[in-house]
């Protein structure tokens, strides 16, 4: 009798956990506008829906944002613990500025990073994009910010996001006319580009980080920021960033890496990076279907892996 109860209870065990598996899977399809999951090394699509539909991702814009920025400081050799002030039409974002920057404020490009990356602080991304948009503006007639964003659209072309348009560095669509989109097929693509670099790594990946604001009456403050991706840390994720407007939906994209995978072939190691990028777009339970699909996405890259990891025509390095 005992030894029935115990079959009973791995039967219920297991019955229970394949359900969890199903509505999770059933769960990601349902309540999402879009997704992809992705190899970082090689862009090798895993799993998708509507992955070139375009749509407008909120504040994942952020990561193309500081990418600009940062490939900007290496180029010119400009130091990221250089001030930034706050500019005057920082004002008009009022309703959205988490941190408390108010024009004339000043912090670092480095603090500033942490605000826009962690905490999606749009003030944050002007500011960012304010500052270096004055190094790249030629003309009277372009503002610091309209040349800054151009540089972002430069980076989507250069990492064939076909089907996207930044209009503004924080990711509002709260405007009239021509909105701006991506889809999650390009967002993957941009997020793998910015996971390469160790120091975009380190900025998404912590959870909280103190900042200092020098005030407009030269007062300095300090403030605490808490990264609004909740599912750091979970499962080996290390980042990415989150996303939020009314016409965006729940927005998400993670990244989660394991030990690289070294084969002996002869005498040499062939040593293959193991990253996986999931991008969410117009959820309702972004978290949730986010870490659904990454259970999924690996049990699929093991799968692709024990094949030899052959990819279509269409993909390539994604470097």
């Amino acid at each position: 009798m005992c030894n029935l109860k115990r079959a009973f209870f791995t039967f219920s065990l297991a019955f229970a956990v394949l359900t969890a598996s199903v509505s999770t899977r059933a769960s990601a399809q349902s309540t999402v506008a879009a997704y992809s999951v992705i190899d970082a090394t090689t862009g090798h699509v895993l799993a998708a829906r509507d992955d070139g539909s375009k749509l407008q991702i909120g504040s994942l814009t952020k990561i193309a944002t500081a990418m600009v920025v940062l490939d900007w400081a290496d180029a010119t050799h400009r130091d990221l613990a250089q001030f930034a002030t706050v500019p005057a039409q920082a004002a008009a974002l009022a309703s959205s500025n988490p941190v408390g920057f108010q024009p004339g404020d000043r912090a670092t490009l480095r603090d500033l990073l942490y605000a826009a990356l962690m905490q999606s602080d749009d003030i944050a991304a002007l500011t960012l994009a304010n500052h270096v948009g004055q190094t790249l503006t030629r003309t009277a007639e372009i503002t610091p910010e309209v040349a800054f964003v151009n540089q972002m659209n430069a980076l989507a072309r250069r990492l064939k996001m076909e089907r996207t348009l930044f209009l503004n560095p924080h990711g509002l669509d709260n405007i009239r006319g021509t909105l701006p989109y991506s889809t999650s097929g390009d967002m993957a693509r941009l997020a793998a580009y910015a996971m390469v670099r160790s120091g975009f790594r380190f900025y998404v990946s912590q959870k909280e980080r103190e900042i200092a604001i020098e005030r407009i009456d030269n007062t300095q403050t300090r403030y605490l920021l808490r990264n609004t991706n909740d599912l750091l840390g979970v499962n080996s994720i290390d980042g990415v960033k989150t996303g939020a407007t009314p016409r965006a939906g729940q927005c998400v994209i993670i990244s989660a890496a394991r030990a690289p995978e070294s084969v002996q072939t002869g005498e040499t190691y062939v040593i293959t990076p193991r990253r996986l990028i999931v991008v969410v777009l117009g959820s309702s339970n972004r978290f949730n279907v986010a870490a659904g699909l990454l259970n999924q996405g690996w049990q699929l890259y093991d799968q692709w892996a024990a094949k030899g990891r052959p990819l279509k025509k269409n993909e390539a390095l994604i470097l």
